[in-house]
């Protein structure tokens, strides 16, 4: 305790701004490579980011056993540790993350120093960021407080109101394979939509990093003035599973999730002969796909059922308690993911198999000029019967509520099962399981004939429609795309 004193008081001295007495030496290079360092003048920012996926990278048990079954099956190298890890990969504390256990926490996950060093990008996929070797450290504010503990300058790749930046988050969140297989596109699906056009589009810092509302000082340094702060736990959907996560963690999670999609719910037909269920979709709030990463390991699926006189007479997406949604047989159960295929044309959990892949991802908003046709693009349309075939009877009720596991069961119990992920002293793997718990995306939708808000003829039949969020179904809409190479 009294060595962890002496540390912090030296660190806060280096904090000083340039005009109060300077200490006998700066932060050195190996100082500022550790988070806990940053914390001692950034604690706010620290721990926010403590809390994120970006700080759990290394440390998440389904990364670590993928790495493993990589590294057994193809011998995968760095390839996952270029982005989980990237500064112990960088510094050589590991060359395939296989000895992460071993490895200082400080270089563990996606690091202060890793982020704040980039000065620039020289590609857009697999991490291809270069580090400055200045010690110099990168930021958003074009007057930075001048301090002694580091030199700080203005960068357009992080400031979340200039495009470049985009390009900084992206290129990491961008990932071809060895076969060039381009498994996770969240980048060049931002790249492909409005949000990415100049003058109207959306960065991923102004998404995933909220502004403050109040004004507070970036540091806790005397003098320092009090400015808008960026928050640092990047929430999107994923949540730690070794561990409960904190509550705001969690609710700024759910809070992407309620945001992200629009709906509709109608019935088709006036009675029993004629009736049909249509869901639409819309991806209105995400900047790229929903759901986008990787996509060939979530889970995201729609739960619609059906009443008259008391009880449910259809109904699709039911999963139950502690079973994958995969093992459904269920023809019309609408799930929303990538799959991915080896050269056999087999579906693959393995990345580095992946030659190929299908996706039925809803797609991102192309315009937001509701007069130009690619605005209803992401409007999607799914029918219920699948085969198009009436309804046993015609529905007094309907309820549709839309999931998403970011980890599917299936693909879990497949690291069970070839060894890679087992118990450990920190976690059992009943335990983790538990904790992949499907999140509902919004509230459920409901319909009734009483509360159906749109009004309109489809192939000369009425249709009655429910939306809570102001989504017209009679508007244009795309079919569903629904997988034919892999199950369901």
């Amino acid at each position: 305790m009294k060595t962890r004193l002496v540390v912090c008081v030296g660190l806060l001295a280096a904090c000083q701004a340039e005009d109060s007495p300077a200490p006998s030496t700066a932060l050195t290079h190996e100082q500022l490579l550790d988070p806990l360092t940053c914390a001692v003048c950034h604690q706010k920012h620290y721990d926010e980011w403590a809390s994120s996926m970006h700080a759990y990278a290394a440390d998440d048990p389904i990364f670590l056993a993928m790495n493993r079954r990589g590294q057994r099956e193809a011998g995968i190298g760095d390839f996952c540790v270029q982005c989980h890890a990237p500064m112990a990969l960088r510094t050589g504390a590991t060359q395939d993350g296989l000895n992460l256990d071993s490895v200082p926490q400080s270089l563990k996950g996606v690091t202060c120093y890793f982020c704040h060093s980039v000065d620039a990008v020289e590609g857009t996929h697999n991490n291809p960021l270069r580090l400055a070797s200045d010690d110099v450290l990168r930021g958003p504010l074009s007057d930075p407080l001048p301090s002694s503990a580091h030199r700080s300058q203005y960068s357009r790749l992080h400031d979340r109101d200039q495009l470049d930046s985009a390009s900084l988050c992206g290129s990491c969140h961008d990932i071809q394979n060895g076969h060039g297989t381009h498994i996770e596109r969240t980048f060049a699906e931002w790249q492909e939509s409005v949000f990415a056009e100049p003058g109207i589009g959306t960065t991923c810092g102004q998404c995933h990093m909220d502004q403050s509302v109040d004004l507070e000082p970036v540091a806790s340094v005397p003098g320092a003035p009090a400015r808008r702060l960026h928050s640092h736990r990047f929430p999107a959907v994923d949540l730690p599973i070794d561990r409960e996560p904190d509550e705001v963690t969690r609710q700024a999670v759910q809070s992407f999730l309620d945001t992200s999609l629009q709906s509709a719910l109608c019935v088709r037909g006036l009675s029993a002969q004629d009736a049909q269920i249509q869901l639409v979709l819309d991806n209105v709030a995400a900047g790229h796909r929903w759901p986008s990463g990787s996509a060939q390991d979530r889970r995201a699926w729609v739960e619609l059922a059906a009443y008259a006189q008391g009880s449910a007479f259809y109904q699709s997406g039911v999963v139950p308690a502690g079973s994958s949604v995969t093992g459904l047989l269920d023809p019309d159960l609408w799930l929303i993911r990538d799959c991915m295929f080896d050269a056999a044309g087999n579906e693959t959990h393995g990345f580095w198999a992946a030659t190929d892949y299908e996706s039925n991802l809803l797609p991102g908003q192309l315009t937001f000029d509701s007069s130009d046709p690619r605005y209803y693009q992401s409007h999607v349309l799914q029918r219920y019967p699948r085969d198009l075939g009436p309804l046993a009877l015609y529905p007094e009720r309907v309820t549709a509520q839309v999931w998403l596991q970011p980890i599917g069961l299936d693909v879990f119990d497949e690291l069970v099962d070839s060894g890679d992920l087992v118990d450990t002293d920190r976690y059992t793997v009943a335990e983790l399981r538990a904790r992949l718990q499907p999140l509902a995306v919004g509230a459920a939708i409901e319909w009734t004939p009483e509360t159906a808000n749109e009004r309109f003829v489809e192939a000369g039949l009425p249709v009655a429609c429910v939306s809570a969020t102001n989504l017209s179904a009679a508007a244009d809409k795309v079919p569903a795309v629904n997988h034919t190479r892999c199950r369901p």
